[in-house]
């Protein structure tokens, strides 16, 4: 739930062209603090485009954007107070989990006397436990992961970008992430999560923002989304509102051509 009417982030008429192809079309959003935003739609919709502007990775794009108060253009300052899991991410597999982490939290400015002791105490409890001298070059998806989410909590971000952050994680950790996210909220953070995965998306989110060919075609919360359409799932409303309605006859065919049928 929002803790006041505190706004943490404002979006207002935000446009993104890549070349002649508009990838955002007129984004307008507020996000209170302390909700759990699943920023949702299919592939190109533009959701990443959206992180990566707020995130100052994307420029040229129009529109006003204000985080924590302040215009992000020509502004730093904000990113020490956000945490980022990007969906695909390059470490340094060569450094141990120790190392990485340490130098993640100095960038953000702290000691690394602090970083050591909340790092290693973070991987204790996310299942990690005596792996934190070792390599990530021998650290499956699943724990190469779990040090990507450590490394975007570490220095007690107010912001949170989360895209695909649970891939390779198993079903405890996935319980154990879900309620971490709910008592980050509960404690004023506010978390902007992008997923496929619906009914992660449906369980933990405050209010569900759908886009849809670079514009909002739905916000609100998850009970709200389901009186406003006929479908009762996440997944089912998001069929609807993207026009996709061919899951079945695509599988139907995709197994025949398994089976032999259509050869």
């Amino acid at each position: 739930m929002p803790i006041g009417n505190e706004v943490v982030l404002s979006i207002k008429d935000l446009q993104k062209n890549y070349g002649k192809k508009q990838v955002l079309d007129g984004i307008n959003l507020e996000v209170s603090k302390g909700q759990i935003i699943g920023y949702i739609g299919p592939n190109g919709a533009g959701k990443s485009t959206t992180v990566k502007i707020l995130l100052g990775l994307e420029e040229s794009y129009r529109g006003d954007i204000e985080i924590f108060g302040k215009r992000i253009q020509g502004n730093t300052e904000y990113k020490r107070k956000i945490g980022y899991v990007p969906e695909v991410a390059e470490m340094y597999d060569n450094l141990t989990a120790y190392e990485y982490l340490t130098f993640v939290g100095e960038l953000y400015g702290l000691e690394s006397e602090v970083v050591e002791q909340k790092a290693e105490k973070l991987m204790d409890l996310f299942g990690l436990s005596g792996l934190f001298h070792t390599r990530i070059s021998s650290f499956s998806k699943g724990m190469r992961q779990k040090v990507l989410i450590i490394s975007s909590l570490l220095h007690n971000p107010d912001l949170l970008f989360f895209d695909e952050p649970i891939n390779g994680l198993d079903a405890n950790s996935v319980m154990v992430f879900k309620e971490i996210l709910s008592q980050l909220a509960a404690n004023g953070k506010t978390v902007f999560y992008s997923s496929h995965i619906m009914d992660v998306v449906e369980k933990i989110s405050s209010r569900i923002i759908l886009l849809n060919g670079g514009k909002i075609v739905a916000d609100g919360s998850f009970e709200e989304l389901k009186k406003q359409n006929k479908e009762g799932t996440l997944e089912e409303i998001f069929n609807q509102l993207t026009g996709f309605n061919e899951h079945k006859e695509i599988a139907e065919q995709f197994v025949s051509v398994i089976q032999g049928d259509l050869i």
